[in-house]
Protein backbone atom coordinates (compact mmCIF):
# COMPACT_ATOMS: atom_id res chain seq x y z
CA UNK A 1 0.00 0.00 0.00
CA UNK A 2 1.25 3.47 -0.82
CA UNK A 3 1.61 6.32 1.64
CA UNK A 4 -1.66 8.08 2.46
CA UNK A 5 -2.26 11.74 3.25
CA UNK A 6 -4.75 12.02 6.10
CA UNK A 7 -6.10 15.16 7.74
CA UNK A 8 -5.49 15.85 11.40
CA UNK A 9 -8.78 17.01 12.92
CA UNK A 10 -9.55 18.78 16.18
CA UNK A 11 -6.54 21.07 15.87
CA UNK A 12 -8.33 24.06 17.44
CA UNK A 13 -9.33 22.22 20.63
CA UNK A 14 -7.27 22.80 23.77
CA UNK A 15 -4.94 20.12 25.12
CA UNK A 16 -5.40 18.83 28.66
CA UNK A 17 -3.15 20.38 31.27
CA UNK A 18 -0.49 23.01 30.77
CA UNK A 19 1.76 23.24 27.78
CA UNK A 20 1.65 24.43 24.21
CA UNK A 21 -1.62 24.57 22.30
CA UNK A 22 -2.20 22.30 19.33
CA UNK A 23 -1.96 25.21 16.90
CA UNK A 24 1.31 26.41 18.45
CA UNK A 25 2.79 22.91 18.22
CA UNK A 26 1.63 22.53 14.61
CA UNK A 27 3.57 25.67 13.70
CA UNK A 28 6.72 24.03 15.10
CA UNK A 29 6.32 20.83 13.09
CA UNK A 30 8.46 20.32 10.01
CA UNK A 31 7.52 18.13 7.03
CA UNK A 32 8.87 14.63 7.54
CA UNK A 33 9.03 14.78 11.36
CA UNK A 34 7.84 11.52 12.92
CA UNK A 35 4.41 11.46 14.54
CA UNK A 36 3.01 9.08 17.10
CA UNK A 37 -0.46 7.62 16.60
CA UNK A 38 -2.02 6.63 19.95
CA UNK A 39 -5.26 4.62 19.96
CA UNK A 40 -7.75 5.75 22.61
CA UNK A 41 -10.17 2.82 23.06
CA UNK A 42 -11.60 4.45 26.22
CA UNK A 43 -12.36 7.77 24.45
CA UNK A 44 -15.91 8.67 25.53
CA UNK A 45 -16.76 10.18 22.12
CA UNK A 46 -15.29 7.52 19.82
CA UNK A 47 -13.97 4.09 20.82
CA UNK A 48 -11.94 4.02 17.57
CA UNK A 49 -10.23 7.39 18.23
CA UNK A 50 -6.56 7.69 17.35
CA UNK A 51 -4.75 10.73 18.76
CA UNK A 52 -1.87 12.30 16.82
CA UNK A 53 1.18 13.47 18.78
CA UNK A 54 4.22 15.42 17.60
CA UNK A 55 7.77 14.15 18.04
CA UNK A 56 7.88 16.41 21.13
CA UNK A 57 4.99 14.53 22.74
CA UNK A 58 2.37 17.27 22.27
CA UNK A 59 -1.05 16.30 20.97
CA UNK A 60 -1.87 17.82 17.57
CA UNK A 61 -5.38 16.40 17.21
CA UNK A 62 -6.95 13.17 15.94
CA UNK A 63 -7.29 11.15 12.78
CA UNK A 64 -10.79 11.52 11.26
CA UNK A 65 -13.08 8.80 12.61
CA UNK A 66 -13.52 6.93 9.32
CA UNK A 67 -9.74 6.83 8.82
CA UNK A 68 -9.16 5.85 12.47
CA UNK A 69 -11.36 2.78 11.97
CA UNK A 70 -9.30 1.78 8.91
CA UNK A 71 -5.94 2.40 10.62
CA UNK A 72 -7.10 0.52 13.74
CA UNK A 73 -8.20 -2.44 11.62
CA UNK A 74 -4.80 -2.50 9.87
CA UNK A 75 -3.05 -2.56 13.27
CA UNK A 76 -5.30 -5.35 14.58
CA UNK A 77 -4.32 -7.40 11.53
CA UNK A 78 -0.66 -7.02 12.50
CA UNK A 79 0.33 -4.31 10.07
CA UNK A 80 2.93 -1.82 11.24
CA UNK A 81 1.83 1.80 10.84
CA UNK A 82 4.27 4.76 10.57
CA UNK A 83 3.34 8.44 10.37
CA UNK A 84 5.13 11.70 9.62
CA UNK A 85 4.01 15.31 9.60
CA UNK A 86 3.13 16.50 6.10
CA UNK A 87 1.96 20.11 6.29
CA UNK A 88 0.00 22.78 8.11
CA UNK A 89 -1.59 25.69 6.30
CA UNK A 90 -4.81 27.44 5.40
CA UNK A 91 -6.46 24.14 4.48
CA UNK A 92 -5.62 22.43 7.78
CA UNK A 93 -3.04 19.98 9.05
CA UNK A 94 -2.03 16.74 7.34
CA UNK A 95 -0.01 13.68 8.16
CA UNK A 96 1.41 11.02 5.87
CA UNK A 97 0.98 7.35 6.80
CA UNK A 98 2.62 4.18 5.48
CA UNK A 99 2.33 0.50 6.37
CA UNK A 100 4.43 -2.63 6.88
CA UNK A 101 7.76 -1.03 7.72
CA UNK A 102 7.67 1.39 4.79
CA UNK A 103 8.72 4.96 5.54
CA UNK A 104 5.99 7.47 4.68
CA UNK A 105 7.04 9.48 1.63
CA UNK A 106 5.96 13.08 1.31
CA UNK A 107 4.20 14.03 -1.92
CA UNK A 108 5.95 16.27 -4.42
CA UNK A 109 5.60 19.91 -3.48
CA UNK A 110 2.69 21.59 -5.17
CA UNK A 111 3.17 24.93 -6.89
CA UNK A 112 0.36 27.07 -5.47
CA UNK A 113 0.19 29.68 -8.23
CA UNK A 114 2.31 28.87 -11.27
CA UNK A 115 3.47 31.96 -13.09
CA UNK A 116 2.35 32.48 -16.69
CA UNK A 117 4.93 32.12 -19.41
CA UNK A 118 5.82 35.03 -21.70
CA UNK A 119 2.63 34.50 -23.73
CA UNK A 120 0.33 34.80 -20.72
CA UNK A 121 -0.46 31.05 -20.75
CA UNK A 122 -1.21 29.47 -17.35
CA UNK A 123 -0.38 25.74 -17.42
CA UNK A 124 -2.57 23.17 -15.67
CA UNK A 125 -1.11 21.55 -12.56
CA UNK A 126 0.04 18.21 -14.06
CA UNK A 127 0.26 16.50 -10.66
CA UNK A 128 -3.16 17.44 -9.37
CA UNK A 129 -3.77 18.92 -5.98
CA UNK A 130 -0.99 17.05 -4.14
CA UNK A 131 1.54 16.74 -6.91
CA UNK A 132 2.74 13.47 -8.39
Amino acid sequence: MQSLSIAIVGITYPNKGKGPTRLFELKLCKPGEPLELRPEPKNKHDEHAIAVFSCRGVQLGYLPSERAVMIGMQRRHGREVAAVFQEFGERGAWCRIAFDGEAPTLPAERIANPAPDDNGFWPDDPGGEWGA
